[in-house]
C-alpha cells in the first residue's frame, strides 16, 4: 500500500489526484487487477467524475452547498457542534473510496473521467491510501 499526501487550499474543493494515483499504480507493478483509493478522513471523500470541464466540480460543490449548508454560529440544525457537520454529510455522500479496474498497467477510466479527492473541511493536508491488487 502507498500513502499519498494531498494538500488542499480551500474549505471545499475537488482536487484531481489522477496523476498521483497513476504513479502509485506504476510503482506497484500490478498489470491487471484492481486499485483501491481510500480516504481515511470523515470530512473528505473520493469520487470519480469529469475533469475536462471545470464547471462540473464547481456545479457539484454548488449543489452540495445548497443541499447541505454549513451551519452558522446560531440556528445550527446539526447536533454535532464542531461547525463541520455538513462536511461529514458531504463526505459520506461522496464515499470514502473508489475501486478502479487495472488493465495492462493502466487505470480503466472513461475518456473524461478523473479521480478526485473531495475536500469538505479544509484547507489541510489529506492522506489517500492507494492499494493495487492483482498480477
Amino acid at each position: 500500500m502507498e500513502t499519498l499526501s494531498i494538500p488542499t487550499t480551500r474549505r471545499e474543493q475537488f482536487v484531481d489526484v489522477t496523476a498521483q494515483v497513476r504513479q502509485a499504480l506504476a510503482r506497484s507493478g500490478v498489470r491487471d487487477g484492481l486499485l483501491l483509493v481510500h480516504s481515511p478522513h470523515t470530512t473528505a471523500g473520493v469520487t470519480i467524475n469529469e475533469n475536462s470541464d471545470p464547471d462540473v466540480p464547481r456545479d457539484m460543490l454548488a449543489w452540495l452547498r445548497a443541499a447541505i449548508p454549513q451551519a452558522g454560529p446560531t440556528g445550527d440544525p446539526f447536533r454535532h457542534d464542531e461547525g463541520n457537520a455538513d462536511a461529514h454529510l458531504k463526505a459520506s455522500l461522496m464515499g470514502a473510496g473508489q475501486t478502479l479496474p487495472v488493465r495492462d498497467g493502466q487505470l480503466v477510466l472513461g475518456t473524461w473521467q478523473a479521480v478526485f479527492l473531495a475536500e469538505f473541511d479544509g484547507p489541510r493536508t489529506r492522506t489517500l491510501h492507494v492499494q493495487a491488487v492483482g498480477r
